[in-house]
């Protein structure tokens, strides 16, 4: 069949002289599409559409301009249009993959949150054989020790301080479930399954102590006020205190002299050799 075509009965439609080319052949089989367009259902609620490739990479590129506003200027300076500038790219474009700002703030949460776990699982190997090494690893992804870490921080820095003023921003920020915490306390059970730690300890307790310290830390060196030494310093000293059971202590903090309970075994044998002889 050639020519237009009815997009409802797939009837052929008298071309049109001049003017916009009819859709439908009838006002009957008009008001039968739109029927059937609010039926759709909508994408289950929290589950967007699956987007294509090129979606993807367009949702992407302007939550990466989202973050680059956040960690200069603050979510404040991140309006529709600053971030559309920013990303290069137009106002509708930004409008047709995130109908507000609302949703463009949470939408680039989550790519943050991706982001981030990926390449953190990239550096961190899930070696359990040395829980306190590993614990180590993972406080050291809330510091500010590289570009990617710093910008971050800074970006959920921002997050933070506007959540306090949005409670809908808030909701979605401030998760309940507090994954963070609740992997650092699974390593700190890890280690105590093992004989690591130091007995009586609160897992949860020491979880929330090592994500706050670490978090609130690496805020200081962003400000200048501490350096990365300093805080990796108070971090290993609130490690060792945790993993006082552990009879081989690999790690070691810079400038102090650590002593392995094989290294006092071999000392205390020396005494006794030394005694022997001089008796």
């Amino acid at each position: 069949m050639s020519g237009p075509v009815c997009r409802m009965c797939r009837t052929a439609l008298t071309p049109a002289g001049r003017g916009r080319p009819a859709l439908y052949c009838s006002r009957g089989c008009q008001a039968k599409a739109y029927r059937r367009r609010k039926q759709t259902p909508p994408p289950a609620a929290g589950r967007p559409a699956a987007a294509s490739g090129a979606q993807a990479r367009r949702r992407r590129q302007i939550a990466e301009a989202l973050w680059r506003i956040a960690a200069e200027r603050g979510l404040h300076a991140a309006s529709l249009r600053e971030v559309a500038a920013e990303a290069g790219v137009s106002l509708r474009a930004v409008q047709y993959h995130f109908e507000n700002k609302h949703q463009l703030l949470v939408g680039a949460l989550h790519l943050l949150h991706e982001e981030n776990e990926r390449i953190a699982r990239s550096r961190i190997t899930d070696d359990l054989s040395d829980p306190r090494a590993l614990l180590r690893a993972v406080l050291d992804e809330f510091l500010p020790v590289d570009a990617q870490r710093t910008t971050a921080l800074r970006v959920f820095t921002a997050y933070y301080v506007r959540s306090l003023t949005d409670p809908a921003l808030a909701e979605v920020f401030l998760s309940a479930e507090q994954h963070l915490e609740r992997m650092v306390a699974g390593l700190i059970e890890t280690a105590q399954a093992a004989g690591c730690t130091a007995p009586g300890l609160d897992a949860r307790c020491e979880a929330d102590l090592l994500v706050a310290g670490a978090v609130g830390l690496g805020t200081d060196v962003l400000h200048g006020r501490r350096t990365l030494d300093d805080v990796r310093r108070t971090l290993d000293y609130h490690l060792d205190k945790i993993f006082a059971g552990d009879p081989v202590r690999t790690a070691r903090v810079p400038g102090e002299d650590r002593r392995t309970a094989a290294d006092d075994q071999r000392a205390a044998g020396a005494d006794a050799q030394r005694a022997a002889g001089s008796g």
